[in-house]
């Protein structure tokens, strides 16, 4: 479908440049030729800008997730919340809670480094 606009595009364009003396061909107006155009170049404003953030956000998290360290408090997609124990390649445990229960997660599950710790802030309604 882009690719016939696009062919639809050119022709229109190389009959307007095959009459040179000027005489005014129908439908060869710039205005005709700019709204045929104007479509292609949303499309490609569009998915510039659906996906050049996705990447950048795609970038940090990967870099993220490289930098993780043993002793960093992270959060999981789940939402846990806990402290890495211990790296072996994409496998990560977490000790998690005032009784430092180990949980194991892929890397890809942690959420975000915490710079708080969260599991230390329980009060003891919710630890009985």
């Amino acid at each position: 479908m882009l690719l016939n606009a696009l062919s639809k595009v050119l022709n229109a364009d190389m009959s307007c440049l095959g009459n040179a003396s000027g005489s005014g061909q129908a439908g060869c107006d710039s205005s005709n030729i700019l709204m045929m155009v104007l479509p292609l170049v949303m499309i490609v404003a569009l998915i510039l800008v659906m996906f050049i953030p996705q990447r950048k956000r795609d970038k940090k998290v990967k870099e993220m997730l490289n930098s993780l360290k043993q002793g960093d408090r992270v959060r999981t997609i789940g939402g846990i919340y806990g402290t890495i124990s211990s790296i072996k390649d994409d496998v990560i445990i977490l000790s998690v809670g005032p009784d430092k229960v180990k949980l194991v997660f892929a890397r890809g599950a942690i959420s975000q480094v915490e710079d708080t710790g969260v599991e230390n802030t329980m009060n003891e309604e919710v630890r009985n």
